[in-house]
């Protein structure tokens, strides 16, 4: 487990990198997150992915791997991966506060 400072707050990680209390997640943090991972602004289609997979966690336990995030949030899998390169799921799970999902690598 490790550490993240933003904004003079110093934040508890899992063992991937993810928020371990999804209570200190907000949008503003959700912004510096993405900025480290390498997206300096998030669009609305970020945030409907964003939004989509936090619903979805709230409702199941688990945030949705790429096939269901293709499927179900309106983004298909060409721009998801233009929104969050290199592994839009885990990415996107990171920003939005969630732990990795279980069918990612």
């Amino acid at each position: 487990m490790g550490t993240m400072s933003v904004v003079g707050k110093t934040l508890a990680l899992d063992a991937d990198g993810h928020l371990a209390n999804r209570a200190d997640w907000n949008e503003d943090l959700a912004r510096e997150i993405a900025a480290q991972e390498g997206i300096p602004l998030l669009t609305p289609q970020h945030w409907a992915v964003i939004n989509y997979m936090r619903t979805i966690f709230e409702k199941e336990g688990d945030a949705p791997s790429i096939r269901r995030l293709t499927k179900e949030s309106g983004v298909d899998t060409k721009t998801l991966y233009q929104l969050f390169p290199k592994g839009p799921a885990k990415r996107a799970s990171k920003i939005a506060g969630l732990p990795k999902p279980k069918g990612c690598i």
